[in-house]
């Protein structure tokens, strides 16, 4: 993953720089572009010697849900031209810490056994925020499995309350 990384840094660098003020918004087009691109049919669709760069720009732009800035079109024929579609979901991901890093904020996961109703999330927010010492950027995930409670990631800090993580540190207490 070293070369993707490597391959993927100055794109996010060279991006960044350019969209200036307007990181949040490039930000949002760039995830939506990252998601595509994640996906492994179109990859060997791109990857196919018989398909011209134009083809997959169109495939791209038909799939995406809003149409691209001009800015985000220029970034995109960029890394097509260069072969980097594979690239793409780590140069968001770059783009996005270069983001985080500038606005002093973070971003975090938050791993709910039920979805989270928009006012809780708010005040979860505001908690969560004291807790980490930094804005955070909220996204939610459902997963059933952890019973109850929330698990919240942050980088590389973890704050897990679910019923399943009490379970298993009562099961490690009980067969110790």
């Amino acid at each position: 993953m070293a070369e993707i990384a490597t391959i993927a840094r100055p794109y996010a660098e060279a991006l960044f720089k350019a969209c200036g003020q307007d990181a949040a918004g490039a930000a949002a087009w760039l995830d939506a572009l990252a998601t595509v691109a994640a996906d492994a049919g179109l990859r060997q669709f791109a990857d196919n010697p018989k398909v011209t760069p134009q083809q997959v720009f169109d495939l791209i732009g038909g799939v995406l849900k809003s149409p691209l800035p001009t800015a985000g079109q220029n970034f995109l024929r960029t890394v097509i031209d260069n072969d980097r579609l594979a690239a793409l979901p780590e140069i968001a991901a770059q783009f996005r810490a270069l983001k985080n890093a500038q606005q002093g904020s973070a971003d975090a996961t938050v791993y709910s056994a039920f979805p989270i109703e928009p006012s809780a999330l708010a005040d979860l927010s505001a908690v969560l925020e004291k807790r980490f010492a930094r804005p955070l950027n909220l996204q939610v995930q459902v997963q059933p499995e952890l019973i109850g409670g929330i698990r919240v990631v942050v980088g590389d800090e973890v704050l897990d309350t679910s019923v399943k993580a009490r379970l298993e540190q009562m099961k490690v207490a009980l067969t110790a």
